[in-house]
Parts: structure tokens; C-alpha cells; sequence
């Protein structure tokens, strides 16, 4: 039926994607300790407010894939967030969105879920500040999701980004649900300031709902590669309670794609909602600058206890530390991180520039 026939969604699945490794959140987002798994917006990791984002008597729980060596991080974080996963799928290799996808469609199946199923594709390391706004979308979802359509959340923008991909919103299929007419890749500033203005199109967040059927019958049309390699995986794979171990040769063999170009590009039937939610990937240190509480000066200043971040006559910083002392006088518009023996110094607004460090690092 997942070529359009119509049920009811019974339960919605969540799952969360938690293989990034944050490198430009360095020195305190690192491979061992990437950026979902730290408490970067709130008193809770950034999994954990993932996880808590769908709860409730509509939704199951989560489906979580991640990397193999975050397997005991993971498990004591949701442990602790009282939300444990009722499979985590250990992934040997990263293969882009795409294939840890459709392993977690694939072990929805197995798990008992059935087509009225759907999943909700969540990364673990964005922020949603509106709640009620993005639950609000999911329901709205819900009727073109039972239909067999493939439905995104579009970003309502608020700038020219040029760090995102864009939607183009084509025509209403029903009350908030758009036909995508679009996808555009990262644009040059120009392209993306006309969208912008254009009022028609919305940032690409990167988070799904459909049913694992529909998702995996259009793997099987459009990539199916993908398909044939992580069923094999699956098939072939290691399991230890809720851990899911898939065969690393057999998982090695997909292509490596994301969900957009593998499927959602292609496919004929894939819808978007826009939604002002809130909503940020928190993918630099000027991004957590922009949406931390600041005090009256502009500054976002946090430590691991009481006295580790002093700052006298400072503007618009960020500081973070997760234990040694940072003092800052007569400064301002600086970015300062310290983070075991590392620290980084650098102005406000290139934070971006974060990943030609790690390339350098790498280099020496």
C-alpha cells in the first residue's frame, strides 16, 4: 500500500538520527563526545531534549541509530531523560541519512510496526524552541503521511542563509500541507536573499514523517542500492537486547547519500509543511550565541560551577568552560571556549571558520 493507498496512522515512531560528530562546535563537540550528546541550550544534552520532543500517548519509543563507539553515552542519557529506546541501531560506518534511514525503517518492521506506522526522522542536535508549533505540524501531516506521501517540515526563514538547503513551497494540498515543488541545494547569497524575499520558500531542517513502507518502497525505485545493502545488513546483523549491530561489510556496500538526494528529490509524491517553530541547528558558536539567554551586555556566559567564567567590562561574548577559570576584561564581541587542555579564541561572527582549524590539526 505504499504507493498511495490510505489508513490511519496509529503510532508515530520516533526516530533520531545521532551520528554527527559537531566538529565546528570544537574544542567541546569532539568525536568521543559529539555535539548532541552535550548540554549546550539547556540543563538537558541536546539527545535528550531530541528524545523529549515526542512524547506522549501518540508516540512510541524512539528508534535511536548512532555510532557504534556512543553506543553506553546514548543508552545513559536517554536512561536518564526516561526515554529508552526500544532499538538502538550501532551503525559499523557512516553512510550519510539515507541508509541509517532505511535501517531504522527496516527495524520498524521488525519490531512489530506495521504500514499504519510512521516514522518521525529527527536529528539529535537541532533546537526546537516551539513545541506546540511543531506538534501542530505533525498532526497536520498526519492525513498526507496515511495517504503514502513523504512529508518535510519546512523553515519559515528569517535570513538569506546560505549554510542551509531551500524548499520551494508549490501548491496546497491540504490546510498547511504544500506539494514541494522544489528542492534547491546551499545557495550563493544572491539566489538565496531572492527566496527570501520571493515568500514562497523555506528552509530545508531536515526532518521527516512517513510511513516506513512508503520510505523503503521508494528506496526500492529510486536508490535501490541503499535497499539492497541495508536489508542485507539487518539480515546479517548482531543483537544484544535493544542494540542492533548491522553486518559492516553489507552496510559498507550502500551508497553513501542523503535522505534528499536518494529519495526525496525524486520521488513523485513528497509534500512540505512550513512552520515557524523555533527551530535552529545550532551548527556554529555565533549560532549558540544567537540563541542563548544573554545578559543586558550581550553576553552568553556559562562554565561548569559557580566562578569559572568571570567577565568585567565585556560585550556581546560567548563564553563557555567546562571547568577551567576564563576572565575576560575590556572585551568584547569574542568567542571564548575552554574545554579540557583546548582553547579557542576568535572573533564573533567566524565561527565558521572552526572547521578550517580542525582541518589544520589534522594536517600537523
Amino acid at each position: 500500500m505504499a504507493d498511495g493507498g490510505c489508513m490511519t496512522v496509529r503510532t508515530i515512531i520516533p526516530v533520531i538520527l545521532s551520528g554527527g560528530s559537531g566538529t565546528r562546535l570544537w574544542p567541546m563537540s569532539r568525536p568521543e563526545m559529539p555535539k548532541q550528546m552535550l548540554a549546550l541550550t539547556a540543563e538537558e544534552s541536546m539527545l535528550q531534549l531530541t528524545a523529549g520532543r515526542a512524547r506522549g500517548e501518540r508516540f512510541a519509543a524512539p528508534i535511536v541509530v548512532a555510532n557504534a563507539a556512543h553506543a553506553d553515552l546514548v543508552e545513559e542519557q536517554l536512561k536518564t531523560a526516561g526515554a529508552e529506546a526500544q532499538a538502538l541501531i550501532l551503525e559499523p560506518t557512516g553512510r550519510n541519512t539515507a541508509p541509517a534511514i532505511a535501517l531504522a525503517a527496516i527495524a520498524a518492521g521488525e519490531t512489530g510496526a506495521g504500514s499504519g506506522d510512521a516514522l518521525l526522522v529527527m536529528p539529535s542536535d537541532h533546537v526546537i524552541a516551539d513545541l506546540p508549533a511543531f506538534h501542530a505540524a505533525i498532526a497536520a501531516a498526519l492525513p498526507m503521511v496515511a495517504q503514502g506521501w513523504l512529508v518535510t517540515f519546512g523553515i519559515a526563514p528569517d535570513a538569506p542563509e546560505i549554510g542551509y538547503g531551500w524548499i520551494q513551497v508549490g501548491e496546497e494540498l491540504a490546510a498547511g500541507v504544500h506539494r514541494v515543488a522544489r528542492f534547491v541545494e546551499k545557495p550563493p547569497l544572491d539566489k538565496a536573499q531572492a527566496m527570501l524575499a520571493s515568500g514562497d520558500h523555506a528552509w530545508n531542517g531536515g526532518i521527516f514523517l512517513f510511513r516506513a513502507d512508503a520510505y523503503l518502497a521508494a528506496l526500492a525505485q529510486h536508490d535501490p542500492g541503499i535497499l539492497v545493502a541495508t536489508t542485507d545488513a539487518m539480515r546479517l546483523a548482531r543483537r544484544e537486547g535493544t542494540r542492533i549491530y548491522p553486518d559492516a561489510e553489507a552496510f559498507a556496500a550502500s551508497p553513501d547519500d542523503s535522505i534528499d538526494y536518494a529519495v526525496m528529490e525524486k520521488a513523485d509524491r513528497v509534500a512540505v509543511i512550513p512552520v515557524a517553530m523555533g527551530w535552529n541547528d545550532v551548527g556554529s558558536w555565533d549560532a549558540l550565541h544567537a540563541i542563548s539567554e544573554r545578559d543586558e551586555h550581550g553576553n552568553a556566559h556559562r562554565g561548569d560551577g559557580d566562578g569559572s567564567v568571570l567577565a568585567i567590562d565585556t560585550k556581546n561574548c560567548l563564553v563557555r568552560s567546562d571547568g577551567v577559570k576564563v576572565a575576560l576584561v575590556g572585551v568584547e564581541d569574542l568567542i571564548v571556549v575552554a574545554s579540557g587542555n583546548d582553547v579557542l579564541i576568535m572573533p564573533r561572527g567566524r565561527s565558521q571558520e572552526v572547521k578550517k582549524l580542525i582541518a589544520a590539526m589534522k594536517d600537523r
